[in-house]
């Protein structure tokens, strides 16, 4: 049972009618309750089969101003839908991340912008309806700026948003440009204060010859409205270009990390932060590798990962020193000489690194694997999957127009018992690690009708191809899949494919 939800990134201004009203919804989609279930494809990774849930699109800020009136938000989307496929470079999304409970799911794109959907709550007890998921809030989080001193342009894109645990009524959730953290209160209020004795109800100071009685303000109530405001600017503490941020466990404190240096923040603290990782030689010719991602441990607050372009995993430990230049632990697998080439050192840069969910496990991803490592294992990967290995024989074709360079993400499920990373030609793997299978699935406009099951592909490398298979010298590399997201406790997942993003749900027998 799958629904579909459409994705939109709406008008910044708070006086959107969407941003105001509680009914502006976009779409229902459903999904599973409890545990998770099983990992399921066609191809015998479990029972069942993954649906399609919706299809979200981002459209452009002024293709929203036709949307004024109260009226069903679902034909405005499926019109949009038809007369509006373009995207512009704005509009592509950035990241997609859901917060701890899965109940909100976040995404940013390229023109700063967030957007946050939220599950629908009478849903959760109707079957017909469960999962269904409305717009819940967006806002313009960074706008592009100027370094006069270096004559450098600051971009406005989303490169990582990170949520906080909820502590209470409100949301906290951290997005970060290239140089600027931001963390941000998304809050509710349906109550207004009214009979003010200094001010009138537009807000306007009175005259005090005019004020003859005193009133006692009231609370009235007020159509819902969603307000996204920034608490803390994190800000000049960066050389080079974020490539993440990771909230630590004491959720206290979170690390931010470019490309030679890592940093720690108080949340309370805006003017200082605290160098834990400095790779910076002192004669930049010396430079051999640069810092790719970086992530704390789920549980201990003191321990931290981060990747390198090399292709190595630096395990810290806080404790032993205030400058974790000295790592604790150092992962690497010793490369097989056969397979050396010129692209060999670029291939092995990893883009991404996760902690699973337990803490036990760590998966990185390069350009053509997946590999998870035991922690208490430092000298090769307990796993590796390949992930589009007939890419090898195109790696110069790849370098020439620069995919080589591309970086994918990759996701554990709740139950880290199942990875995912995407591919080009909006594919998208998942590798179970019990059964050691896998699947190929694609996020495609063709396939996008509500309910919709999803096929595995096939690549076909060489030699006759079958009817449902599609050649590598068919593959779109401008389509790919670089952003994921897997629900905390059950299987649905989020995919990103320029300015669409796919949300997909096993199918429940």
């Amino acid at each position: 049972m799958l629904l579909s939800l459409p994705a939109l990134h709406l008008q910044t201004s708070e006086h959107h009618p969407l941003f105001q009203l509680p009914h502006g919804r976009l779409g229902p989609w459903c999904s599973p309750t409890g545990s998770p279930a099983p990992l399921s494809c066609e191809t015998g990774c479990g029972e069942g089969t993954w649906i399609l849930v919706c299809r979200l699109l981002v459209p452009t800020q002024v293709s929203l101003l036709s949307m004024e009136e109260d009226i069903d938000t679902r034909k405005i989307n499926n019109s949009f839908l038809r007369d509006h496929s373009y995207a512009t470079e704005a509009d592509i999304i950035s990241t997609v991340e859901f917060n701890h409970t899965g109940e909100l799911l976040a995404t940013g794109d390229k023109g700063g912008r967030v957007v946050i959907f939220q599950r629908e709550q009478e849903s959760k007890n109707q079957v017909h309806r469960r999962g269904e998921y409305n717009v819940y809030s967006t806002f313009q989080s960074h706008e592009p700026e100027f370094d006069y001193l270096k004559s450098l342009e600051i971009e406005e894109k989303i490169n990582k948003i990170r949520w906080l645990p909820q502590q209470n009524a409100a949301y906290f959730l951290l997005s970060t440009n290239d140089k600027t953290v931001k963390l941000w209160k998304v809050s509710e209020r349906d109550k207004r204060p009214e009979g003010y004795n200094l001010k009138d109800e537009e807000g306007r100071l009175r005259d005090p010859a005019t004020i003859t009685t005193l009133r006692v303000p009231v609370l009235r109530p007020m159509d819902l409205m969603v307000e996204a405001t920034p608490r803390r600017v994190f800000a000049n503490a960066h050389t080079y270009h974020i490539n993440s941020i990771s909230v630590n466990s004491d959720y206290e404190t979170y690390m931010s990390a470019d490309d030679l240096r890592i940093n720690l923040w108080n949340f309370e603290i805006t003017n200082q932060s605290f160098n834990i990782v400095d790779i910076k030689p002192a004669n930049m010719e010396e430079l051999t590798e640069v810092i790719t991602a970086a992530e704390f441990h789920p549980h201990h607050c003191n321990t931290f990962v981060y990747s390198s372009s090399k292709g190595t995993i630096r395990l810290c430990d806080m404790r032993a020193s205030a400058l974790c230049d000295r790592h604790t632990k150092f992962f690497e697998e010793p490369e097989d000489p056969s397979n050396r080439s010129f692209f060999s050192e670029i291939i092995s840069s990893i883009s991404d690194v996760k902690f699973s969910h337990s803490g036990r496990y760590i998966m990185t991803r390069d350009y053509l694997t997946v590999k998870v490592w035991d922690l208490n294992m430092e000298n090769r990967p307990i796993e590796t999957y390949q992930v589009h290995d007939y890419l090898r024989s195109k790696l110069c074709s790849l370098y020439e127009n620069d995919c080589i360079f591309d970086k994918f993400e990759c996701v554990w499920n709740g139950s880290d018992s199942v990875i995912m990373t995407g591919s080009y030609n909006n594919f998208f793997r998942m590798f179970d690690r019990n059964t050691k299978r896998d699947v190929t699935l694609e996020a495609s406009r063709e396939n996008s009708k509500p309910r919709a099951i999803l096929k595995p592909r096939k690549v076909c490398v060489g030699g006759k191809r079958r009817k449902d298979e599609i050649s590598v010298d068919s593959l779109d590399f401008s389509k790919k899949i670089l952003h994921t997201a897997w629900h905390p406790s059950e299987n649905i997942i989020a995919v990103a494919a320029t300015n669409n993003l796919y949300i997909f749900q096993d199918k429940v027998n």
